[in-house]
Parts: C-alpha cells; structure tokens; sequence
C-alpha cells in the first residue's frame, strides 16, 4: 500500500479511506488520585500525514499492544474507526 489515503469500494457510492500506522505513541494520564488513569494510543498515519488518537480500555491495551507488535503491516479506516492488523505471523 503506498503511504497516502487509498479509497478502497464500499458500499455504492461510498469509500473508505484507509492509511497506514507507521508509528504509535502511548501515554497514561492521571485523572483523580487513587481512581483509574487514562490511557492514549496516538496512531501516526503515513509518516505524519495524519495522525489519530484512541482512548482504549486498560484492560485493552495489552492485547492492542499485542496485536502491534504481532501486524506487519496494520492499517486503519479513519470513516469507520477500526484498525486492521495484517499478517500475524502466519506463513
């Protein structure tokens, strides 16, 4: 896929715009003592083309983590709001 915006067919008269996660960004922030923190993933979108923050759970950034590390190539539709992981290690 090159690095920019790819309309992919969707629905008749409708595409997807889907780029590429060339890098992330994690952070945790602290809302209230002794309450949960926030967690953030910054998705950087073609080498800083675009770029897309995500609020996950706690208890799913592990296998998100997980699932970054395992892609080799990860994608993400920025109408439909999903991440798409490619080729996790199965030959």
């Amino acid at each position: 896929m090159a690095n920019n915006a790819q309309p992919t067919a969707g629905t008749p008269g409708r595409g997807f715009q889907v780029r590429q996660v060339t890098n992330i960004q994690a952070s945790w922030q602290e809302r209230e003592r002794g309450e949960e923190g926030l967690f953030t993933l910054q998705l950087i979108l073609d080498n800083g083309v675009e770029e897309y923050i995500i609020e996950p759970e706690g208890e799913d950034l592990e296998p998100l983590l997980r699932l970054f590390e395992m892609s080799k190539h990860t994608t993400f539709d920025i109408e439909r709001k999903v991440l798409m992981f490619s080729n996790l290690g199965v030959e």
